[in-house]
């Protein structure tokens, strides 16, 4: 998630550097995961659909992307927002539903892990589901 924050931040100080005011003005927020909606098991060589459900705490917050980082079989997971501060934000918090296809390539199980914020002391938390690949 560091790796998160500080590309975050290096894209904000490219955007930053404008000569003149008339770009927009906007940053990236990345907010934690409140639910998962994952198979109980992979097939080999299918496409399966990821569901994700976050708060959007403000209407300026627009979905942007995904984190999405792969180690072997393991994936971390979290939710890019770009915020857009100069916009009407009246909009209370609302909660969203994003997903995503995966496609099964190996045949290992998968471990994924969904960000779900930070703790109280700093540190990253996530909610860690092993998947299995059936090899039908």
């Amino acid at each position: 998630m560091k790796k998160i924050f500080l590309l975050s931040f290096l894209m904000l100080s490219l955007f930053s550097c404008s000569v003149e005011d008339s770009a927009p003005n906007f940053y990236y927020e990345v907010l934690p995961i409140e639910s998962v909606d994952i198979p109980d098991s992979f097939e080999f060589g299918n496409v399966h659909e990821i569901k994700l459900t976050y708060f959007r705490p403000s209407g300026c917050h627009v979905f942007n992307n995904f984190f999405y980082e792969t180690d072997l079989n393991q994936r971390t997971v979290a939710i890019i927002t770009t915020v857009l501060p100069d916009t009407d934000c009246n909009q209370e918090a609302v909660l969203e539903e994003v997903a995503f296809n995966f496609e099964v390539n190996s045949t290992g199980p998968y471990t994924f892990r969904f960000w779900l914020g930070v703790d109280e002391n700093g540190n990253d938390t996530y909610y860690i589901v092993e998947v299995p690949v059936d090899d039908q």
